[in-house]
């Protein structure tokens, strides 16, 4: 089964494990603090439905994504926290009712969606495959500080694959949504999976090269943990600095997190 097909179900397993984790919380642990300044665990899965909804839009209904887009525009470093700040008003059971019918409504519509199809996004346009590797993405990453809020321990999978290869292949985003000129270079990226498969990406014989645990990695690009606290490493000045900037997700440069922050890998 080739990733491009893999990711639906891959997607809708990451989904299944973070609702394990939330699906008998008490309205206290709702309201607990994540990694995420001023964020509680409900504001992370009011994200999670939020962006399914609106990456629903974007598949149904291109017109009025562009509306969402545009007020997103005039507001690029505010629109997530206050979509995050309206759905986290609902109690716990409402918000859980209400992602889980997004996210179920998401994945049929992705993969309803004809071969080659394109749809718009806050960044490229997508494939129907691509966002929901995105979508993948984001809910493996809030997942993360909700674990970390509740102190779950969570085991790596394979599926963090597709976290990675958007991480790789965001690269040149990063740099262009700063204002910075992405190197013309490729680079090697060599990974260790969750089994101690190795997960290769760029030309062999680069000159310049990423190298560490999968696991650390995916926490660097999507700004889960500082590269102080990570086992990443970089060979050559431009893959140094790609590491300083990384991110997986489409917008405004993220902020990252403080190092010393990382509260636990997953493990």
């Amino acid at each position: 089964m080739s990733d491009a097909v893999a990711v639906f179900g891959d997607l809708e397993a990451e989904s299944d494990e973070l609702d394990l984790i939330v699906r008998k919380l008490r309205e206290a642990d709702w309201a607990a603090d994540t990694p995420a300044p001023g964020w509680t665990v409900a504001h992370q899965i009011a994200h999670l439905a939020w962006t399914d909804a609106v990456a629903l839009l974007a598949v149904t209904d291109p017109g009025a994504f562009a509306v969402e887009a545009e007020r997103a525009a005039r507001a690029p470093d505010g629109f997530v926290d206050e979509a995050a700040r309206a759905g986290a008003v609902d109690p716990g059971p409402v918000l859980l009712a209400r992602w889980r019918d997004g996210r179920e409504s998401l994945g049929a519509a992705l993969g309803d969606a004809p071969p080659g199809a394109r749809f718009p996004w806050y960044g490229p346009p997508m494939s129907a495959p691509s966002l929901a590797t995105a979508r993948l993405m984001e809910t493996w990453a809030h997942g993360q500080d909700i674990a970390d809020a509740l102190g779950v321990a969570r085991l790596p999978t394979a599926r963090l694959r597709h976290v990675a290869r958007i991480g790789v292949r965001a690269r040149d985003y990063a740099y262009l949504v700063r204002g910075e000129q992405p190197p013309e270079e490729p680079f090697r990226v060599e990974l260790t999976g969750p089994r101690g498969e190795l997960w290769v990406y760029g030309p062999e014989g680069a000159s310049q090269y990423v190298t560490g645990p999968a696991l650390d990695f995916c926490l660097l690009v999507t700004q889960r943990a500082h590269r102080a606290d990570l086992a990443v490493r970089a060979k050559g000045p431009d893959a140094g600095h790609w590491l300083e900037i990384a991110q997986a997700f489409a917008g405004p440069p993220g902020k990252g997190r403080a190092p010393g922050s990382l509260r636990g890998r997953g493990v």
